[in-house]
């Protein structure tokens, strides 16, 4: 029995930037004191990752597009110091890759390969998400279009450009 690949196609956008709010303070209330001021300054956020509190003590990156960095780090910052983070740190070098296509969440393997593949080409993975229809990994701007190529070979799709 063949079995069907469920990867339809991979996405690429060179358009994002990183804000990594350093040393938070891992009580309730936090996100909300940084994202509600953001949406209210008509900011739109992406990819949102929260580790693991040491200490009570966390980093909270989120992406926003890079014609929104400069006005997202204005807002950001002094939210920041009132919370009692340490720093607030930005990156605007960055891209994203996507593998898209449904049923990849009930079938083992297609995070697995996809991160593979990127290691294979050296590619380093800064951020990743997930959704029902995709498998998102943030990287440096550099890379993005080997691995689009890479996971185009990976997955045979057939290459579009």
């Amino acid at each position: 029995m063949e079995i069907r690949n469920k990867v339809r196609s991979i996405a690429q956008d060179l358009d994002v930037a990183k804000i990594t709010v350093v040393g938070v303070p891992d009580r309730p209330g936090i996100a909300a004191a940084i994202f509600d001021p953001l949406a209210n300054a008509g900011i739109s956020i992406d990819t949102i990752v929260q580790n693991a509190s040491v200490n009570n003590i966390t980093d909270l990156t989120f992406t926003v597009a890079r014609s929104q960095l400069s006005k997202a780090m204005e807002v950001v910052r002094p939210i920041a110091m009132n919370i009692g983070a340490k720093e607030c740190v930005s990156d605007d070098k960055l891209g994203k890759v996507s593998i898209i296509g449904t049923g990849m969440q009930n079938t083992p393997g297609y995070a697995a390969r996809m991160f593979h593949t990127l290691y294979e080409n050296g590619i380093n993975i800064q951020l990743i998400t997930t959704s029902e229809i995709r498998i998102t990994c943030i990287i440096d701007e550099a890379q993005v279009k080997k691995a689009v190529q890479s996971l185009h070979k990976a997955f045979e799709l057939e290459k579009t450009e």
